[in-house]
């Protein structure tokens, strides 16, 4: 049977959910985990059950827009520079990390007290 595009955006969308849930299972430092579009649209995203959110819901919207935007302008360069490995944001409380993907974004958020971040980084890129 062929599947109808509304199904295989769904597969696709519980696919990133998964990948998220797995990318959560990483560390116990791992606070969010999420996919965005290329116009700044959480397509899955799952915050650690243990974890307050630090970012309100405007405050997130306007973030993940600022990211999808800085993604899109950067791909022009990426011929001249060569292809983003990884973005690391550091903050007084979190780590920022995104990856890029298939034209999808990729956010984490881990905890600022994590000793080992760029072996939860080189996990990361392993699943995505």
């Amino acid at each position: 049977m062929v599947k109808t595009p509304a199904e295989k955006w769904k597969d696709t969308v519980i696919g990133y959910r998964k990948k998220c849930q797995k990318i959560i299972e990483v560390s116990k430092s791992v606070r969010y985990a999420g996919v965005i579009n290329a116009y700044g649209r959480t397509l899955a995203g799952i915050v650690r059950s243990d974890v307050k959110p630090l970012l309100k819901s405007e405050q997130i919207k306007n973030e993940f827009f600022i990211l999808s935007t800085l993604m899109n302008l950067r791909k022009d360069s990426e011929n001249a520079v060569g292809k983003l490995n990884f973005v690391l944001l550091e903050h007084q409380k979190v780590f920022i990390v995104i990856f890029q993907k298939g034209g999808m974004t990729f956010y984490v958020s881990i905890d600022r007290k994590e000793k080992d971040i760029n072996s939860i980084i080189s996990k990361i890129k392993k699943l995505i």
